[in-house]
């Protein structure tokens, strides 16, 4: 038995990382209220030299943009920090061994893998409840890739865009949550 629920992808992709921030913003119109009046300079290059890859342009600009933050008291969304560029990628390498036991317990026709493997899944939010939200690498430009979710009932299934469009999609409720709760247009939690 495949787990796979299916895919999903959005009317238009949005590959402009601006326009990603702003969609998210009118999905949660207090959002705006979290910005960060002058972005930080996060220590890209050191984060991805250390992971071994390019993370998409969306997801860098939103953790510039916004310190972490929690959706509906569900989805926690945050990214390094200047200064914790180091620790932030161990914790991904220790999310990574989750990701890794997960994937060995798939029941999956299409074998699925974690990163560094070729097109392997690297996490990139998790929920409150134990789901997590990933990026399925490849050969593609990190532009390209898909959002994979793993619920914590054990099913996944694939988001054909961003990961920012993927969080103002699944609030904003233009996408079905399949495996996930409602997750309200809330600011729930902020880290100050």
């Amino acid at each position: 038995m495949d787990d796979l629920i299916g895919t999903q992808a959005p009317h238009r992709r949005l590959y402009e990382s601006v326009a990603a921030v702003e969609e998210l913003e009118r999905a949660v119109p207090r959002l705006a209220g979290h910005r960060r009046s002058v972005s930080v300079d996060i220590d890209w290059a050191m984060a991805e030299a250390d992971l071994g890859v390019g993370l998409p342009d969306d997801y860098k600009l939103l953790c510039e943009l916004f310190p972490a933050f929690a959706l509906g008291d569900f989805l926690l969304l945050g990214g390094p920090q200047p200064g914790t560029e180091a620790a932030w990628v161990q914790g991904t390498r220790e999310e990574l061994e989750i990701v890794a036991e997960w994937c060995a317990d798939a029941d999956s026709a299409v074998p699925l893998q974690p990163y560094p493997a070729a097109g392997g899944l690297l996490p990139w939010a998790a929920s409150n409840a134990g789901d997590i939200f990933l990026w399925e690498t490849g050969p593609t430009a990190p532009l390209e890739w898909t959002v994979t979710v793993a619920s914590r009932n054990g099913g996944w299934w694939h988001y054909k865009g961003g990961a920012v469009q993927f969080v103002a999609d699944l609030v904003s409720g233009a996408l079905e949550p399949w495996g996930l709760p409602s997750v309200r247009a809330e600011v729930s939690w902020v880290k100050r």
